[in-house]
Parts: C-alpha cells; sequence; structure tokens
C-alpha cells in the first residue's frame, strides 16, 4: 500500500511572507507590471519544449529569489543580534528557491511579483522557477485548503502566462493536484481538465511547464502516469517529484525514471531542498533533517533535467518537533537544516 506521506500545511507558509514581498514591492515603486522581453519569443510548439535541451531550459541555472523568505528572516535576526540563525538564514537565502504564485498574488500585484523575479532572472543570466498553487479545491479541503474558482483559475493561469511570454521561465504546475485524484474523488472528473488547459496557456506563451508527479511513496508510477497523461503532460515538458518532502534522491529518480517511460519519455524534476538525510518517517519538521543537493541544472543526458529547491528550507512544517505555527520562520530548525546539509 501507498501511503501518502507529502505535507499538507503549505499554504500558511506562503501567505506568512506575502505580506513582506508584498510590502518589498510596494516602496520599490517602480514595478508597475512585467519588464520588457529580452527578446521577441520565437515559436514554439509542445515539441520544441519537451525535446529543448536542458542547457536551454534552464540556461544559467535557477535564479536566487529577490525577497525571499530567508533573506527577510536573516535581516530580522541579524538586527536582534541572533548571529548564528541569521547565518543559517543566509546560507539557504543564497541558494534558488522557487517562488510560489497562489490566490494571494492577483491583478497588479501578481504582475510585480512576475516582474521583480524576471527583472533579476535576466540581470543575472539565470532562469526563474515558478509554481502555481491556486487550484479550486486545493488539498480537497484540507489543511491547505483554498485555490479559485475554475473560471477564475483559467484567467489567472492566462495572465501568468501573458506575464512570462518572450522571458525565460519554468514553471512548475500544482503541486499535489495530481496525486490527490486518487482520494479527492470529488476532483477526479474536472481537475485534470483545468491543468491541462493551464498547460496549453504557458506552452502557447513558450515556458516549458512541469506537472505533479506524487513521490515514490504515494501512488503507483503507471497510476501517476495515467494522471499526467490526461492532464497534458505530452504538451509539457514533463513533471516534478518530492515536493516539500524529504525522499532521496536515487529512489525518486528510479521512482521518476519509470513514470517517465511511461509517458512518452517526459522530462522531470526533484524538489532537493530538505532530503540530504533521507525520509525519516514524518514529514513535520523531523528532527535530523539537512538541506539537500544545491538547485543545478543537469547535463541532459537522462530524462532528469534539474535537481530544485521548491520548498522554501527554514519554513515550519507546524507546531509538531517545537515548530511555530506552520509557514514562521523556524530559526532552530533552519540552523538544523543547514549543520545536516548533505556533504
Amino acid at each position: 500500500m501507498h501511503t501518502r506521506t507529502t505535507r499538507t500545511t503549505r499554504t500558511a507558509s506562503l501567505v506568512a511572507a506575502v505580506v513582506a514581498t508584498a510590502a518589498v514591492l510596494t516602496s520599490a515603486g517602480t514595478l508597475a507590471g512585467p519588464t520588457p522581453a529580452v527578446a521577441a519569443a520565437a515559436p514554439v510548439t509542445s515539441a520544441t519544449i519537451r525535446t529543448a535541451p536542458t542547457t536551454q531550459v534552464f540556461a544559467g541555472g535557477p535564479t536566487v529569489q529577490p525577497d525571499s523568505q530567508a533573506a527577510l528572516a536573516a535581516a530580522k535576526l541579524a538586527a536582534e543580534g541572533r548571529t548564528a540563525e541569521a547565518a543559517a538564514a543566509r546560507t539557504i537565502a543564497s541558494r534558488p528557491v522557487a517562488t510560489w504564485l497562489g490566490e494571494w498574488y492577483t491583478g497588479d500585484l501578481l504582475d510585480r511579483v512576475i516582474a521583480r523575479n524576471l527583472s533579476t532572472a535576466e540581470q543575472s543570466g539565470t532562469t526563474p522557477v515558478f509554481v502555481t498553487y491556486a487550484v479550486p479545491n486545493r488539498d480537497c479541503g484540507g489543511y491547505s485548503a483554498g485555490g479559485l474558482t475554475a473560471s477564475g483559475y483559467t484567467a489567472w493561469n492566462e495572465r501568468i502566462a501573458a506575464d512570462l511570454r518572450g522571458h525565460r521561465a519554468v514553471v512548475l504546475v500544482e503541486p499535489d493536484s495530481l496525486s490527490h485524484l486518487a482520494t479527492c474523488t470529488s476532483e477526479r472528473a474536472t481537475r485534470p481538465a483545468l491543468i491541462a488547459a493551464a498547460v496549453r496557456a504557458f506552452t502557447a506563451a513558450g515556458v516549458p511547464t512541469y506537472l505533479d508527479g506524487g513521490n515514490e511513496n504515494w501512488n503507483t508510477p503507471a497510476l501517476q502516469a495515467s494522471y499526467l497523461q490526461e492532464a497534458g503532460v505530452d504538451e509539457a515538458r514533463g513533471f516534478f517529484t518530492n515536493v516539500s518532502n524529504f525522499y532521496g534522491v536515487d529512489g525518486e529518480r528510479a521512482y521518476a525514471d519509470r513514470v517517465s517511460a511511461l509517458t512518452g519519455g517526459s522530462h522531470y524534476v526533484i524538489d532537493t531542498s530538505r532530503n540530504g538525510r533521507g525520509w525519516s518517517g514524518s514529514w513535520c519538521n523531523p528532527t535530523g533533517a539537512g538541506l539537500g543537493r544545491t538547485p543545478h541544472a543537469t547535463a541532459g543526458s537522462t530524462a532528469l533535467d534539474a535537481l530544485l529547491w521548491v520548498k522554501t528550507p527554514g519554513a515550519s512544517d507546524g507546531t509538531c518537533n517545537g515548530g511555530p505555527a506552520a509557514g514562521t520562520w523556524f530559526a532552530s530548525y533552519a540552523v538544523s537544516l543547514v549543520a545536516n546539509a548533505r556533504q
């Protein structure tokens, strides 16, 4: 039996950082909309996105996020004289971490968040990684409940795609959204089509996407592959695994290779943000966890495109193992993650 061990309290961790990020964007006062495209986008098809070299998809490697939760925590901790904790936060902030977009970012604020990340990426010659997280009935009403309406979701994705058109970027579409379908039966009939529509919008804009591939201890490769196919993986770059989880790269890669073979050789990425010491039996601030391999693109000789930090290391999973509320910066845990990092 495959046990669901993905964490289910992401929303609070994202919303917790939104107010501070919005304040930074507002005070900047210069980002009223997306930055101009570096060059006109060439016509693209799903085939070109699927077959593009990894070095092109992740040109320059993933981007270090501006105004990240870790960077804001480091500044606050330093001001309070908490030197060791500030140093750990700075270590995390120095690595590329994905930018999560949910219903807390809409309208002009959504445009500004995207624009700021695009500007940073283009100045550094890197590739920003965004995560969409606003699918209707997200988490099937669980701890991360939320999301947009079906019509609002489609328009929201189209706006993001328009903001990204002509820019280099990668989008990870809706963690947990497909893996949940085995038990979230209320969404079984409608969710794959919503995800597929989002994929089409991003593909038309020339943006490579990766869909929810779960993890090695959730659904079987055959079942996950069937969900991916329904959700348009043939028009996407591929799928992602291990988001916000702790499974090691070797096991995830073996699982992902099986899913890839069942989905026409689709590519994949793995979240290594906190898997440096592997799975220890708990998803909630487990003792002994460590940062995983530094985010980077691969040489492109296999279906594995990149190891990414999708989850923000240092954000608490919840009030367990001495942690604060979900999403709050867990300073002592961040110190532990850095100390236990994979060498």
